[in-house]
């Protein structure tokens, strides 16, 4: 299947299941929101450049938003994530690491200990700025700092579970040049 194919899929199964499944999910949400969406923009591949990858990004938060109806919090959030995603993968992986020989971010390409930091560093950084923006204003700062962190949890679970429920098998690029 090809890449293009791969990402349309992703995209729509993406936004169907978090309009469809977790917003739905009544206890949750008074405190804790669980975000899975954004991992589309964190597997996107790494031959992708920065402009590009930000335009997807704002095309896929822009979609969720006019499906929650929220006025571009989700796209302010996942371009921002899209943005900084380059600079933590270079922090992540040495100049002829995994990007060089793998097709996109993941266990296998990175590692598990340079993944999980990958994720939970733009994972905070997206919930962080997600909040900020939906409340516009710190009011309680420990109720703030408690929702990002709560919210960030329970992503950073649906992460795990996913990575280990759909496991990607990642191609070695023998073509590098």
């Amino acid at each position: 299947m090809s890449d293009l194919v791969r990402n349309t899929i992703r995209f729509v199964l993406f936004i169907l299941v978090q309009r469809y499944v977790l917003f739905e999910i009544r206890p949750l949400h008074q405190f804790v929101v669980p975000y899975i969406y954004y991992l589309y923009v964190l597997w996107l591949p790494f031959s992708m450049g920065r402009m590009s990858l930000m335009l997807v990004s704002f095309l896929f938060g822009l979609t969720l938003d006019y499906f929650t109806q929220t006025p571009g919090l989700h796209a302010a959030a996942c371009v921002l994530i899209a943005y900084l995603r380059g600079f933590v993968v270079n922090i992540l992986i040495p100049q002829e690491g995994a990007e060089q020989n793998y097709k996109s971010p993941s266990p296998v390409s990175m590692g598990w200990a340079p993944y999980a930091v990958y994720v939970v560093v733009l994972t905070l950084l997206h919930h962080t700025y997600l909040v900020l923006l939906e409340w516009l204003q710190f009011g309680s700062f420990l109720f703030f700092l408690g929702k990002v962190v709560a919210t960030s949890g329970i992503s950073l679970m649906l992460i795990l579970i996913t990575e280990l429920l759909f496991f990607r098998k990642e191609k070695f690029r023998t073509n590098t040049a």
